[in-house]
């Protein structure tokens, strides 16, 4: 079972969410750096917590957005951003989900980022889950106001439309496009955006079939993102990988029949330049699925100036691999979120891998994350690093479902040139909470650590806090 739908179908607890909503203000002009809502020339994270209640109502759905700093991130410099948040479309309705999918660019070009917040079962007139995206614009302030994104007209009751968003310019002419996935289809957004008319166009792409997970980077360094819809099918439950470029006059596909894999990310692990597909595959061998390693593993294919060929012998690591700390388990889903950054600076992306089912101990699905650093020779096992709620300075301790892991990013949050790991532990307390670990020249470091919980932000109910980070 993939992961979202195990996840989605756990029982949710109620609650209240307070309609909280503090900005900080920048002075500077927008810095035009991917991930920065407000300009002041430090990446933020938008966090989704997609079980949120909205006053009375419950799961609506939430986004909270911690602003970075020269000291990282806190609990006391955010922003929470809900359906009935002022100049934001629609209303918080029961079950919406607002904040199980993001992404972020700077679609209207005016140098701050803005952010695609998916709302994947709301209902649509008489249609029930349909699904929904909305823009929320970044300023001098964060993030305020939004404009939803066209829908499709066909689509069917609980859809689904929206379980998956990435941006990217994927046809070169300069301007941040938007692709959304859902169970029926895929969507693409073109841009140049504005705040009043939305996209430039919008047109559904069929022929990408069923899925729900969507990722996008330069494979073949010509300007243009590549996007790949990851999807299972009889026949390859491992998922069916291609990659989709544009030719100048069309987008073309190509297949990728050896990968597996439901998450990833593109980047550039060995520095050659050309962004590198990297695949997660967490799930454990079995009689339907004869690939992949017991407890999960990553593969790596080598982008070129015709991106990643489809023939290469990919680099395989798993928590067998020399140098990885840990052993591969049965359930371990290690694979099952991937996130690239430079944490140590030294020029080569480095990959955080995911593993919420990770026991320890007698605690099961406690859950670690796994630094895995690019190199001239590509990405290796070699002086990796695992980091559980046991290590020490990190905050808090190992439970039994806590899920530590359940999501990663990478991302340099205090600019000082290394990426910040930023991890959420879906479960934690049975409302979610995440953990920031800093970047340094010799990798991450746990002192300073943060930690900010569901209700150290005002969120209320089961909340699912973390279960989605802005890549």
């Amino acid at each position: 079972m993939r992961k979202r739908t195990l996840l989605l179908a756990t029982a949710l607890t109620t609650g209240l969410l307070s309609a909280t909503l503090a900005t900080p203000t920048a002075t500077a002009a927008p810095s035009g750096l991917t991930g920065d809502f407000n300009g002041d020339g430090y990446r933020d994270v938008a966090i989704g917590a997609m079980s949120a209640d909205v006053g009375t109502v419950q799961n609506a759905g939430a986004v909270v957005v911690l602003y970075g700093s020269s000291t990282g991130v806190s609990a006391a410099r955010k922003t929470v951003i809900t359906q009935n948040s002022a100049g934001v479309p629609g209303t918080a309705e029961y079950g919406d989900r607002f904040g199980s999918s993001l992404a972020t660019a700077d679609l209207d070009r005016d140098g701050y980022s803005d952010l695609v917040v998916g709302a994947p079962h709301e209902a649509i007139g008489d249609r029930d889950g349909v699904g929904s995206a909305t823009v929320i614009w970044g300023g001098r302030s964060g993030l305020y106001g939004g404009k939803g994104l066209p829908q499709p007209s066909d689509l069917s009751e609980w859809g689904g439309f929206s379980s998956g968003a990435a941006t990217g310019d994927f046809d070169g002419d300069g301007a941040p496009d938007v692709t959304l996935t859902g169970q029926s289809r895929t969507r693409l957004y073109k841009g140049p955006f504005t705040r009043t008319g939305g996209p430039a166009s919008h047109t559904s792409l069929g022929l990408f079939g069923s899925t729900y997970e969507v990722f996008a980077g330069d494979l073949d360094r010509d300007g243009d993102a590549e996007r790949v819809y990851p999807f299972l099918v009889d026949g390859d439950e491992g998922g069916e990988i291609s990659y989709h470029g544009w030719t100048g006059t069309k987008y073309a596909a190509t297949g990728m029949p050896l990968a597996d894999g439901e998450e990833g990310a593109v980047a550039d692990v060995d520095g050659d330049g050309y962004g590198d597909l990297v695949l997660g595959d967490h799930q454990d061998p079995r009689a339907g699925k004869p690939g992949g390693h017991k407890g999960g593993q990553i593969t790596v294919w080598y982008g070129g100036p015709s991106g990643p060929d489809p023939a290469q012998t990919p680099t395989v690591i798993h928590q067998d691999t020399e140098g990885v700390p840990g052993a591969g388990e049965t359930d371990d889903v290690f694979g099952s979120a991937l996130s690239a950054g430079d944490v140590n600076g030294d020029g080569y992306a480095d990959i955080a891998v995911g593993a919420w089912g990770e026991d320890l101990g007698s605690v099961k699905d406690a859950g670690s994350v796994t630094i895995l650093f690019g190199s001239a020779s590509g990405l290796t096992g070699r002086n990796a690093e695992s980091y559980t709620q046991d290590t020490a300075g990190v905050p808090g301790s190992s439970e039994t479902m806590d899920a530590f892991g359940m999501t990663v990013r990478l991302a340099d949050l205090d600019k000082n040139g290394k990426a910040d790991l930023v991890t959420g532990a879906g479960y934690e307390n049975g409302y979610g909470a995440v953990t920031v670990l800093r970047g340094t020249s010799t990798g991450l470091t746990t002192s300073g650590a943060t930690f900010v919980s569901a209700r150290d932000v005002s969120l209320k109910g089961g909340a699912d806090f973390a279960w989605a980070i802005a890549q």
